[in-house]
This record gives C-alpha cells, sequence and structure tokens, in this order.
C-alpha cells in the first residue's frame, strides 16, 4: 500500500483569522483571538491535502493523533498558514511534521498522524441497518 506516498510530501494552507475561527466564538477561551481548535483544522488541512492528490479514488485519510504547541496569539483578521510535511510512512499511517506561522513568526507545531482509508468500507462500519 505505498500509494505513490513519498517521504517530504508537503502542503501550506492558509486563511485570514475571521471571527468564527476566534477562541470566542468556538468557545475554546474568551477572546477574538486565533483559537486552538482552528489552528488544529488547518494544519490537518495541510496535511490532507499534501498527500490526497496521490491517493487512489476512492481513498483518504482520516486523523487520528494530533500532538501540537499554541505559541503564541494571532488576532482576528492576520493572515496564518499551516504548513505540513509528511515525514513516516507505517502502513496506512502517516506521520506529519506541522507548524502554523503569523506574519510574527511560528505560532504552533507539533506532530499529526493520519491514516489512509478505504471510503466505502469506512463509511459502512457506520451504518447500522
Amino acid at each position: 500500500m505505498d500509494y505513490n506516498l513519498q517521504i517530504g510530501m508537503s502542503h501550506v494552507a492558509e486563511k485570514h483569522v475571521a471571527d468564527a475561527d476566534s477562541a470566542a466564538t468556538l468557545g475554546s477561551g474568551t477572546l477574538a483571538v486565533f483559537a486552538t481548535p482552528a489552528m488544529i483544522l488547518l494544519m490537518e488541512l495541510a496535511a490532507r491535502n499534501a498527500v490526497q492528490d496521490v491517493l487512489p479514488q476512492g481513498a483518504t485519510t482520516v486523523g487520528t493523533l494530533v500532538n501540537v504547541q499554541h505559541l503564541a496569539a494571532t488576532p482576528v483578521g492576520a493572515k496564518v498558514s499551516a504548513t505540513a510535511t509528511l515525514t513516516a510512512i507505517d502502513g496506512r499511517k502517516l506521520t506529519f511534521e506541522v507548524e502554523a506561522a503569523d506574519e510574527n513568526g511560528v505560532i504552533g507545531k507539533g506532530t499529526h498522524e493520519r491514516a489512509v482509508i478505504d471510503i466505502q468500507r469506512f463509511m459502512s462500519k457506520l451504518i447500522k441497518e
């Protein structure tokens, strides 16, 4: 199951922080700053997009582990980016180094794991008849 995956595959996801991304709106805090859950979402998006194009039709990845530090606050309105780089492949398990940054530098970093899954098989386990 190599799916044409290669160590070093990378993607950058970017966005401007909106009110909907704030800790106050998401409930993870009370301030109008980029929320940790929103930062993690951007990191996961970067990781997914780093490998999705080489997977066969009917396959995707799902997040299985997030281990990140949120190091600095970013205000609503600022531009943020998250970079994910594939660092290990162990069967279906993919490990990424992830890092988020704004105009002032690194705001978060860590690791993220995803598993390659067959969409139909995965979803069929959830549907109870």
